[in-house]
């Protein structure tokens, strides 16, 4: 019997499962039966991030119906596709699907029952949708598959390239024939840039928060009233802030003059202020208004060739960008074309033939976009939208406040308006990229600098701040904590300055030259950013002590850099191994946030193509092609079955 070990249980390693299930009838023959364990402290499916058991005011960020585990007709993967529904679908008629389990919490069955496709469910509601699939995946397995969860944590991993693997848990050892990493996203200890203010706050019997996930951090260090900047603008202090304000006892309630906030008294009051000075955009809250657009059309598979034949090294912005950018904003016109032709003077194919002459940056196609296009609001304007406060300067801190909630107001009301659907065609764009992203970002022609400054610096915290921001009701209820003087805005370029004088931060920021407030505790709202060298998991840590993996480092003539990932192969998301002279470890993969294949998104929307349902078909594939070779490594299979900690998984 060949043994696997999964490390992770979350929604990746429930993916791998899915993918297994899928492959195993054409590739696993049944006289090779195999045996799964799933390691993870955490509840199967869901995992430490989405596990049930955390705050019910947290939310996802995307509606239930953008919200899936299953492949489609759009997927391009070897494997066979696996039809199922999205988060929506299965809420609305959970009985229907095997197998079938009532969800426990009272709160959160009546939240599926009244789910709409286009509410954004609870991080709760998920949970139930991903223990669901996790227990679909066990029972879409062969019967010569088998699986047996251990609700512990793997320490430490053993064995050579060409013999048994043995992975340590709490108080007893797993020897497999491979080991798949699936650690979701994980903590490190704070970088170095944080260690200053941690001290200054322990000098001064002040509150610093690093970076957390936030389900996990531990507010209760912040008193009532107290003055508490946060730094960082995007989805973790939408979460904070929830946390600080409802979750303090705090009520939003619906009057005639909007929404308004009732304090509890509990809440501290929050300055806020980040690079930009904004929040992330909402998320659109309609759905297209015209046909879907044909995407990807510039950066596809062809131009993709095209570029990685050029000779020489690329750069994500001046070689890349420009096609990425040209296919967004494709996205957006064509919605604009098709469901609002009243605002454009062009008829489309005459537009599309000119959009197509052009390149993105062109004075041509600049020239072709305002006579096609009268209004500039309904144009897109990529340099715009990443700064919107450049270059303002404002004379009082009310000003400020006012500015910002007029900008709040105005991008939530048009996120809420389908007359700006076209804001959803340039989404869909964003979403297009990432078909063939990855086959530029593994093809190691980019530069190093390009790297840390273009990919792992800019875009993928543009991505996040035009296309993966919070439910617009978020952007609501943040105005009627301004208006309640809970959230005072800090305005871009946020500076944070330590006062040894009087043991508190004192923030400022560009928009009001020379205004600044003064605060007692300081929070990083931000998530972490897991760094290999500072990694928190004692399986990786092991690893990386042992010199058994490796920080995907990119280097050039002029410019080194390191992002902290784990480096993988692309191909198969085998490990690679500095003891093997850097080559793939034959019984190791790993798959997630934390490799050096990046991904940007949590989960899949339908009918996208995902790229981690690629990754995890691929790394399945691979996976059971190995086990089905001419041996197992691993000693009998009744040491790796029955173990008073392991459970054998009820479908």
């Amino acid at each position: 019997m060949n043994t696997l070990v999964i490390v992770g249980a979350g929604p990746r390693g429930t993916g791998v499962l899915e993918r297994i299930a899928a492959n195993a009838p054409e590739l696993l023959p049944p006289d090779r039966p195999l045996h799964i364990h799933l390691v993870d402290p955490y509840p199967p499916g869901a995992g430490r991030i989405w596990r049930h058991e955390q705050s019910p005011l947290l939310r996802m960020n995307s509606m239930a119906e953008d919200v899936t585990m299953f492949t489609d007709e759009r997927s391009t993967i070897d494997g066979p596709v696996r039809p199922g529904p999205s988060l929506a679908e299965w809420a609305a008629r959970r009985a229907e699907f095997a197998p079938y389990r009532e969800v426990a919490d009272p709160d959160v069955r009546a939240e599926l029952r009244d789910l709409d496709p286009t509410d954004f469910p609870t991080r709760r509601a998920q949970s139930a949708y991903l223990d669901w699939v996790f227990r679909r995946a066990v029972a879409d397995l062969p019967p010569h598959v088998t699986v047996t969860v251990h609700r512990d944590t793997a320490h430490r991993i053993e064995g050579p390239a060409d013999g048994p693997q043995r992975v340590h848990l709490t108080d007893r050892v797993l020897t497999a024939d491979h080991v798949v990493l699936t650690l979701g996203h994980l903590d490190s200890a704070p970088a170095p840039g944080y260690a200053a203010d941690a001290a200054f706050a322990a000098r001064h019997g002040r509150f610093h928060l690093p970076p957390a996930y936030s389900a996990d951090a531990d507010l209760d260090g912040i008193a009532p009233g107290e003055h508490t900047v946060l730094r960082g603008f995007g989805l973790a202090f939408v979460d904070l802030v929830s946390l600080l304000t409802e979750g303090r006892g705090g009520r939003f309630e619906q009057t005639g003059d909007g929404l308004v906030y009732r304090p509890s008294g509990r809440e501290p009051v929050v300055h806020v202020g980040s690079r930009r000075g904004v929040p992330y955009h909402s998320k659109t809250g309609y759905r297209l208004q015209g046909p879907r657009p044909p995407l990807p059309r510039y950066f596809d598979a062809a131009a993709v060739d095209a570029l990685l034949d050029r000779p020489g090294e690329l750069e994500l912005r001046r070689d890349v960008w420009p096609l990425m950018a040209k296919d967004i904003a494709f996205g957006h016109y064509h919605e604009l074309f098709h469901a609002h032709p009243g605002r454009t003077t062009l008829p489309w194919p005459e537009f599309l033939a000119g959009y197509d002459a052009h390149d993105w940056y062109a004075p041509g196609l600049r020239a072709l976009i305002e006579r096609a296009v009268p209004d500039p609001a309904d144009r897109i304007d990529f340099e715009r939208l990443d700064f919107p406060l450049a270059g303002l300067e404002l004379g009082t801190d009310e000003e400020l406040q006012e500015h910002l909630r007029r900008y709040i107001t105005e991008d939530a009301d048009r996120r809420a308006d389908p007359a700006h659907s076209a804001d959803l065609g340039a989404f869909l764009g964003i979403l297009s990229l990432f078909v063939q992203l990855p086959r530029v970002l593994g093809s190691g022609r980019l530069t190093a600098r390009s790297v840390a400054r273009d990919v792992d610096e800019w875009f993928f915290g543009y991505f996040s701040y035009l296309a993966s921001g919070p439910p617009g009701f978020r952007l609501r209820q943040l105005l009627a904590l301004s208006e309640a003087g809970v959230v005072r805005f800090l305005g871009a370029g946020v500076r944070v300055e330590r006062d040894e004088a009087t043991g508190t931060w004192r923030a400022s920021g560009a928009t009001v030259p020379g205004h600044s407030v003064t605060a007692t505790a300081l929070v990083e709202a931000y998530l972490p950013k897991h760094a290999l060298a500072r990694t928190r998991d004692p399986l990786l840590r092991e690893l990386h002590r042992a010199g058994r993996i490796v920080e995907e480092v990119v280097t050039d003539p002029e410019y080194t850099h390191r992002s902290g990932l784990l480096t993988i192969r692309p191909a198969d998301s085998r490990v690679l191994d500095p003891l093997l002279d850097g080559a793939p470890h034959p019984r190791r993969t790993a798959l997630g946030p934390h490799t050096s294949l990046r991904a940007a998104a949590a989960f899949a929307r339908p009918r996208t193509d995902s790229p981690g349902f690629r990754q995890n078909d691929a790394a399945a594939r691979a996976l059971l092609r190995a086990l089905a070779g001419p041996e197992s490594v691993t000693a009998a299979p009744a040491d790796a079955a029955s173990t008073p900690r392991g459970r054998s998984v009820p479908v």
